[in-house]
């Protein structure tokens, strides 16, 4: 049995991942933290466990095999830093850290002390992304021209969001580092690496400290375009996910749930293709990776990248200009 201490409830989908953790026939929480006692409290009580307000003493337990960490993104260094030091492997909320010299710190304190680190990036595991791949991966679209991935809701018009997911100094970014992680890790795994540079747009269509709205614009050196749109200000706005070849075309979009395709290797009409297999969620991948002595690998790359893509996004808004991503680690 992993014994896991649940690190914040400062994230929406904190009392999600706690409910994968109470779920798996091989993982258990067993002590709460909260940089917020009086919210640590409130879920310890629920949750039928002790709340520790000193995060060092959590740490130190004997019953503490491992974390879940739903901290505000700005606190993951020191939180994940002190975990992995500890001997706890940890599995976090994207994005690892809000900026790449926060990012290399915690990876050098997870490798130092030989833990097992998974992100959840759960558009990974869908099966449209998994059926994407395997389009890509048959050649039926050609040489990628263009991808375009959105995903937007209406969270700061219908305020539903918490007011705290609006402090620059807990999130580090709004729309795009919170909602736009998706669209930006398919979109870098689709496009096969880092790009060469990124121009980022944010807009604050509510008047909040951060933005909840943006657009960020992914240059590859082959010529191709990534474009990424996430937003808090939208009323039904579909999920969608765009692709653009050579050879063909990809499209995929809410409310129909459906990937059709059409390419000069086919039939030259629109293809229906089927979703793929859905694989594990990131939680579940996380547990195999501890019990089995595993990495996962691709989870990490694909993580890091975007921490650094999201860095390079804020850059570019706050300075208004085009940030040189070249040497970026892939």
């Amino acid at each position: 049995m992993i014994r896991i201490a649940k690190l914040s409830f400062w994230h929406v989908h904190a009392w999600e991942y706690t409910g994968y953790a109470n779920e798996h026939p091989g993982t258990q929480i067993t002590v709460v933290w909260d940089e917020v006692p009086s919210r640590g409290q409130e879920a310890a009580d629920k949750l039928g466990v002790p709340f520790v307000s000193s995060l060092d003493e959590v740490l130190a337990r004997e019953d503490v095999d491992a974390v879940i960490v739903d901290a505000p993104t700005t606190m993951h260094a020191e939180v994940m830093v002190k975990a992995a030091k500890a001997g706890k492997h940890i599995f976090t909320e994207k994005v690892i850290a809000p900026t790449a010299a926060e990012l290399d710190e915690i990876l050098k304190a997870v490798q130092e002390a030989g833990v097992k680190l998974t992100v959840s990036l759960p558009r990974l595991n869908d099966g449209y992304t998994t059926a994407i791949r395997e389009v890509l991966e048959q050649g039926l679209l050609g040489k990628l021209t263009l991808v375009r991935v959105r995903l937007a809701h209406d969270g700061a018009l219908a305020n539903w969001l918490p007011e705290h997911f609006y402090s620059a100094e807990q999130t580090a970014g709004g729309a795009l580092i919170d909602l736009g992680c998706h669209p930006m890790y398919l979109t870098r795994l689709f496009l096969g690496g880092m790009p060469e540079s990124l121009t980022a747009t944010y807009g604050h269509v509510t008047g909040r400290e951060v933005e909840d709205n943006a657009v960020a614009v992914l240059s590859y050196a082959d010529g191709a375009i990534g474009v990424v749109e996430a937003g808090f200000a939208s009323k039904h706005s579909p999920f969608q996910i765009e692709l653009f070849g050579t050879e063909g075309t990809l499209l995929y979009g809410n409310p129909d749930d459906v990937i059709s395709v059409r390419s000069t290797k086919l039939e030259e009409q629109w293809k229906e293709i089927p979703l793929g297999t859905k694989l594990p969620n990131a939680f579940s991948q996380w547990v195999g990776h501890i019990e089995n002595g595993t990495e996962g690998e691709e989870n990490i790359a694909l993580a890091s990248d975007l921490t650094r893509l999201m860095e390079a996004a804020n850059r570019s808004a706050a300075e208004g200009k085009r940030i040189d991503l070249a040497g970026a680690a892939q």
